[in-house]
């Protein structure tokens, strides 16, 4: 009989070991998951076809790109926040402020080009997020959800959507259809689902592992990117799933020179966060 009753208490023992042990390791993933190193990066080019100078231009006393870099900075998310340009002034106005600017190649097809240009560099950066440039307003909050998604490990590339009810269908919006587990299916221009009358605008905001981003630009253009002008499709044509946080809708971005007067009225309309 005592050697059962010693038996069971062994048992109970090891139990109780594995179990603190599990937690343990538990507590430490999370914490691990925590302290990863995340850089903002916000790609500032010069050159726009509709809008050239448009980092420059001033709204409300400030560039534009002064307006998002200080937005990125009151998010508190970032360990760096950085300007990645092409265009020396740019630069310039960003170092004279005491912020972080570097020099990038005039060449880029693209904003993600630019920012893993940057990236090749930093080596010591888990996460890098993809801070438009064109949104002097950015949501705060939209910049602590999207760190939030990629903190858990559970995709290599984040972004985010809100919903809107409507049956119209403007190109100029790009939509995407999201599973179950909430990664994106589809992205498009064309209204999806078809006949739906909710649908999902997405916020061209990214968030990528830093490996990923480095392989993502080594990719060739895909068939259904040259038709949707969506280089998204191409990372998804290749495997890459693309986690989705639905979010509130966030404030007007600038794309032409007209809209600098609706996004002024948005400030004015909306308290800041």
């Amino acid at each position: 009989m005592q050697k059962g009753i010693s038996s069971m208490r062994i048992a109970w023992s090891l139990y109780g070991f594995v179990y603190m042990v599990t937690e343990i390791c538990g507590n430490i993933h999370i914490f691990t998951l925590s302290m990863k190193k995340i850089i903002g990066i916000i790609p500032a080019r010069w050159g726009s076809t509709r809008f050239p100078g448009k980092p420059l231009t001033e709204i409300l006393g400030k560039p534009m790109v002064q307006h998002v870099y200080e937005r990125a900075m009151e998010s508190g998310v970032f360990h760096r926040v950085i300007v990645a340009t092409d265009h020396l002034p740019i630069s310039e106005h960003i170092l004279g402020i005491g912020g972080e600017a570097m020099m990038t190649s005039d060449s880029h097809e693209s904003g993600t080009d630019r920012i893993a240009e940057v990236a090749t560099i930093i080596e010591d950066a888990e996460y890098i997020i993809n801070i438009q440039g064109d949104e002097p307003f950015v949501s705060i909050e939209h910049i602590k959800r999207l760190a939030d998604v990629l903190k858990t490990g559970t995709s290599p590339i984040a972004t985010l959507a809100y919903e809107v009810e409507t049956t119209e269908n403007d190109s100029n919006r790009v939509k995407v259809v999201v599973n179950g587990l909430g990664n994106a299916l589809y992205f498009s221009r064309a209204s999806i689902p078809y006949g739906s009358k909710r649908q999902f605008y997405h916020i061209g905001m990214y968030g990528f592992e830093r490996e990923t981003l480095l392989e993502i630009v080594r990719l060739k253009v895909s068939e259904l990117e040259n038709i949707e002008k969506l280089e998204q499709l191409r990372w998804m044509d290749n495997g890459y799933p693309i986690k989705v946080e639905i979010v509130d809708k966030g404030a007007p971005s600038v794309d032409r020179p007209e809209d600098i007067e609706k996004v002024i009225e948005w400030c004015s309309k909306n308290s800041r966060e």
